[in-house]
């Protein structure tokens, strides 16, 4: 990801009511969460709601899909993990230590496939 293509997603981010939501739907994985449903959680009205979410689905980092007469949003967790990985991958200056508590986050959520280790990045790791 490049640097213009990071700011619109961090500026949807930027706007506590509409980073509340993100994070929502991260807990919600991948079903994601009728609109409904958020507005309800985080006491929002139904049109302030839908402001919110289209900016954060304009900024590529939920979708929506219709199941019924409901509206389901779902965060794109390619989108998420290429910001993550962004904002990260020249991490520390080669002080892995720094990073660890994001490898350790990484772990606990996602856990690797059976043999395969989840490492800091190649910049932050010790030569």
């Amino acid at each position: 990801m490049e640097s213009l293509a990071a700011l619109p997603i961090l500026s949807a981010l930027a706007q506590e009511s509409r980073l509340a939501i993100f994070r929502l739907l991260v807990k919600a994985g991948p079903d994601g969460k009728a609109a409904g449903d958020i507005a309800r959680k985080l006491k929002t009205a139904a049109s302030t709601m839908s402001a919110q979410l289209l900016v954060l689905a304009n900024a590529g980092l939920v979708h929506a899909r219709r199941d019924g007469r409901s509206i389901i949003y779902a965060v794109d967790f390619g989108k998420m993990s290429a910001l993550l990985l962004f904002l990260t991958e020249d991490c520390c200056g080669g002080r892995a230590e720094i990073c660890a508590p994001l490898a350790s986050v990484a772990n606990k959520c996602c856990p690797p496939a059976k043999g395969v280790r989840h490492e800091a990045p190649a910049s932050s790791r010790r030569r």
